[in-house]
């Protein structure tokens, strides 16, 4: 069957002409179908440019007709114009047009008054579809302005989900906000149905689709480490509850931020159990960053590396593995199509590199905080999001911070970020990846500081103790504080465990 698709301008005569010859092919060839695209004089130009640049098409004007190749597993096949689609007729069907030109021109205007009251009937269509709410936390911080062109684009949710954004922040922040609602609305994006302010934590969050948390603002008469660790509990526990009681029951929460971000991660899926599922910690910022020093070892681009792994606390003691990481593209001796690729620990023969100047150097972003500053906050929340809802790339590894369930050895009820895929509106653990298992030693050091970070948030631990590998108190302190984790999480209906093993 030929399924061809004739695209024009409104008001385009030979647009017109070429209509009219179609559907005599459609009504009189029991295999010919066609499918017509109408577009208004005002936009035809860009989507047409937009429709070439797609396909690699090389086409001016109007009309533009190509033959469809879906059932063959390839793209369109550009027949040409109007001319190109009069010679084709001519040739495999025997048919030809004697439309006149004044009839051209009487047709093109009337198909020109028929798209404006179809586009017009439209219109109050679109206000009948319920808008993606997405709630934006810490709203006054840098990250916001950038997140927000990137969520209005389409990118994220869908060239057809239209959404309202609200900033929430305190009051103290809500000169900032309303400026920045200002901006927002001038960038007159066809999906962004409104932009409101919030500064009342009784309404936040109300009937919210998407909650992203960003980086609170820091609290200056918080002087240690522990203080800040336990001044995080209040404001989860009120985001928490509020969450839980004003969002949609489908809500998507992600958190981001340069602190703790697995530790409110935590407060919050404890603070909002019903939604636990959902809640879930960005890894992308590190991943990135590693992907950056990988390609510059190696001198290509970070879109060439693929299957980094971040694994563990994602702002702080973690550990970033290379074993299953790919380069694609790889100008050297060996050289192949797009989809050929290589293992990156092959092809970096400098094991200082890897063992202490990379470790070094993303050791460095992860303590200043600089894997998680504006452009990267917002690029790697929406990449998050936009896999969440549309799939993470087919066969490609994403690293996610999610409650252990006790994959890889990972203790239970700590968030910590381990390989993962995107698919059908939620994320899998990639469980079944080869050779990945990290050692024992690195997994009770990675963990042991998430344990403690819990700990100490609920004020059960003073300070943070380091562990040191192979101590015997250490593997004591260790295995005590899970201890209590898993009493502390029993409580709470986690796990369906014997509350009365001795083991506990």
């Amino acid at each position: 069957m030929a399924k061809f698709v004739l695209a024009g301008r409104a008001d385009c005569p030979y647009y017109a002409k070429a209509e009219l010859l179609a559907d005599y092919l459609q009504k009189n060839l029991p295999d010919f179908r066609i499918y017509k695209i109408t577009q208004h004089p005002n936009v035809w130009e860009e989507w047409l440019k937009d429709l070439c640049e797609k396909n690699q098409w090389d086409h001016k004007n109007s009309p533009i007709i190509w033959r469809e190749l879906l059932d063959r597993g390839g793209k369109g096949l550009l027949l040409g114009g109007y001319n190109e689609f009069l010679e084709h007729a001519q040739l495999y069907y025997g048919v030809t047009s004697s439309m006149t030109t004044e009839m051209m021109k009487v047709i093109a205007q009337e198909n020109l008054e028929a798209h404006i009251k179809e586009e017009l009937e439209k219109e109050p269509q679109k206000d009948l579809i319920e808008p993606l709410q997405v709630w934006i936390t810490s709203a006054s911080t840098s990250a916001c302005c950038h997140l927000i062109p990137i969520l209005t684009s389409g990118e994220v949710f869908g060239m057809h989900t239209p959404i309202s954004i609200t900033l929430f922040d305190n009051k103290q922040a809500e000169e900032t906000l309303q400026i920045l609602a200002e901006e927002a609305r001038h960038l007159v994006s066809s999906l962004l149905r409104s932009v409101a302010v919030c500064t009342r934590a009784e309404e936040a969050f109300h009937q919210a689709h998407v909650v992203i948390i960003l980086d609170d603002p820091e609290d200056k008469e918080v002087r240690t480490q522990e203080e800040y660790t336990r001044s995080r509990v209040p404001l989860c526990r009120l985001f928490g509850h509020l969450i839980q009681k004003n969002a949609h029951e489908s809500v998507r929460v992600i958190v981001g931020g340069k602190t703790f971000i697995n530790l409110k991660t935590v407060l919050l899926i404890k603070y909002a159990p019903k939604v636990a599922p959902n809640i879930v910690a960005v890894a992308l910022g590190v991943e990135g960053q590693a992907k950056a020093a990988v390609a510059r070892k190696l001198k290509t681009t970070p879109s060439c590396i693929r299957d980094v792994i971040v694994w563990g606390n994602i702002s702080g003691c973690g550990y970033v593995d290379l074993r299953k990481a790919k380069v694609y593209r790889h100008d050297s001796a060996i050289w192949g199509p797009p989809y050929f690729s290589r293992p990156v620990l092959s092809l970096i023969f400098d094991s200082e590199w890897v063992n202490r100047e990379f470790v070094a150097t993303l050791n460095e972003w992860i303590t200043t905080g600089k894997q998680f500053r504006r452009i990267l906050a917002a690029h790697s929340i929406a990449t998050t999001l936009k896999y969440w809802y549309h799939g993470s790339p087919p066969g490609e590894i994403v690293s996610l911070g999610v409650m252990s369930r006790g994959q890889f050895g990972i203790a239970e009820g700590v968030v910590f970020s381990m390989p993962t895929k995107c698919e059908n509106g939620t994320w899998v653990v990639l469980t079944d990846l080869k050779d990945i298992e990290l050692e024992k030693q690195m997994l009770t050091r990675i963990t042991s500081d998430l344990i403690q970070e819990i700990l100490i948030a609920f004020g059960d631990l003073r300070s943070f103790q380091p562990c040191r590998s192979g101590n015997i108190l250490d593997v004591m302190f260790y295995w005590a504080a899970l201890k209590r984790v898993l009493k502390y999480l029993l409580k709470l209906g986690y796990f369906n465990i014997d509350k009365h093993d001795p083991y506990l």
